[in-house]
């Protein structure tokens, strides 16, 4: 995620930062290379003047120029103007009115409407709703069964829809549905194309006036850049939206269209889709965004996914096992499955500030199967060799393997590393022990 961009961000402010005393002439060099990066990452061409001519009169006055550190400044202003650039402040859904609210998805075949559907029917019930989903979209072959698929896997209701029955109807229907099954709030899944046409249009906007949702929330692949755009203008002209929800973001390095749409449509960003998972849909927070883009990490999204997947009273166990040394390969398969729930390795390596700017961790690539490797592993050990794993023996180390579908290599690689995480563990507690008795931390 705005890979490209970031890059060549950081390396223009090593540049300013290498010149020490900030002049018109090197600020203007700076500023046409920040302009190429906009522009090479897909942003908006007026977008990206704009923006440029915002930095630009902020960066030249005496403040910054007679500042002790004047690139640090410069960078501070391009954070805040990235910031407003992409909404200032997250804008959350409006879920406020009579039960059920309905939210609209709306957008073009292959943007994602149907998974991201799911996703936010997951995001939903994390926070104590009980939504439900409608298949209207009628013309798609299988559209409907797709979304029965996703909601089972959600674990909601999905309203069972006749194809023969127009959209328009069939989203009536089933506003009453929801009321007797206590369902809030409703999100519909409409119907796309693959280009923007005046039937759809007409259906669309049918259906708005008919149940007057919420919320109507385009769903744009953000790897199409300008024609994410493109796209949004057109929905916003119809049907004027309520926000955005980017899909695929994970797989976009230039970002163009996260970093445009809401200059060009002024419309917010809602959620952004970061991978195929149902977990994988992440509240848009502006200030954090551009933080991450100019590789100051983004600690306060960890700490949430954090808060969201690790059980208190497990972590609570976990420091006691720790500290008696009682930690067994049972309780290191919990955390590993702790840490799957999270999402991408990858992304949240690239949450933790300064990583861009390390060498050799900036283009590291976990390997995700090597965590479903290591659980297949201890799945095939018993109970006591999982709590004991100082008598796996070579017979037992080539069942394990045979039972895991890996090889012996793999179970001695990770008896060995899970040994030596035992004997920090244990120097550790015994430097902590030394250390209260005398007074002081041993750090």
């Amino acid at each position: 995620m705005f890979e490209s961009l970031s890059d060549r961000l950081n390396l223009t402010f090593k540049k300013l930062k290498g010149q020490g005393k900030l002049t018109e002439a090197n600020m203007k060099d700076g500023l046409r290379e920040v302009r190429m990066a906009l522009l090479e990452a897909d942003v908006h061409y007026k977008v990206a003047k704009d923006f440029i001519e915002r930095v630009r009169e902020r960066s030249l006055g005496q403040e910054v120029l007679a500042s002790l550190t004047p690139a640090q400044q410069v960078i501070k202003i391009v954070q805040e103007e990235l910031t407003d650039l992409m909404g200032v402040a997250r804008q959350d859904l409006n879920l406020a009115g009579r039960s059920p609210i309905m939210l609209m998805l709306a957008g073009l075949q292959g943007s994602g409407k149907t998974t991201t559907a799911g996703k936010l029917a997951v995001y939903l019930k994390g926070k104590n709703f009980k939504p439900g989903l409608v298949p209207a979209d009628i013309y798609r072959p299988a559209a409907i069964a797709q979304l029965h698929k996703v909601g089972e896997q959600a674990g909601v209701d999905v309203y069972p829809s006749d194809p023969k029955i127009n959209p328009v109807e069939l989203c009536s229907r089933a506003v009453e549905w929801a009321r007797q099954l206590g369902l809030n709030p409703l999100i519909l899944d409409t119907a796309g194309r693959l280009h923007i046409d005046q039937d759809l249009m007409t259906e669309l906007r049918q259906i708005k006036e008919r149940i007057r949702p919420n919320e109507i929330l385009l769903v744009a692949d953000a790897m199409t850049g300008q024609d994410a755009i493109n796209v949004a203008q057109k929905f916003n002209e119809w049907l004027e939206i309520t926000g955005v929800i980017l899909t695929k973001m994970e797989g976009d390095a230039r970002g163009g269209a996260a970093l445009s749409i809401k200059a060009v449509i002024q419309k917010p960003i809602k959620f952004i889709g970061v991978g195929e998972k149902l977990e994988a849909l992440e509240s848009f927070y502006p200030d954090r965004m551009a933080s991450r883009i100019l590789g100051m990490g983004d600690v306060l999204s960890l700490i949430e996914k954090a808060q969201v997947h690790f059980d208190q009273k497990q972590a609570l166990e976990l420091e006691r096992k720790l500290r008696k040394e009682t930690f067994t390969l049972n309780d290191f398969k919990d955390q590993l499955r702790q840490i799957k729930k999270m999402g991408s390795l990858e992304q949240m390596i690239q949450m933790i500030p300064g990583v861009n700017r390390i060498k050799g961790l900036k283009d590291m690539r976990p390997d995700e199967k090597e965590l479903t490797r290591t659980e297949a592993i201890i799945n095939s050990m018993t109970l006591d060799e999982r709590r004991n794993y100082q008598i796996i023996n070579g017979n037992r180390r080539r069942r394990i393997a045979k039972g895991s579908g890996t090889t012996v290599q793999d179970v001695n690689k990770l008896l060995k590393n899970f040994e030596q995480m035992q004997k920090m563990l244990k120097q550790f507690n015994k430097g902590g022990r030394k250390a209260f008795k005398r007074g002081h931390l041993p750090f």
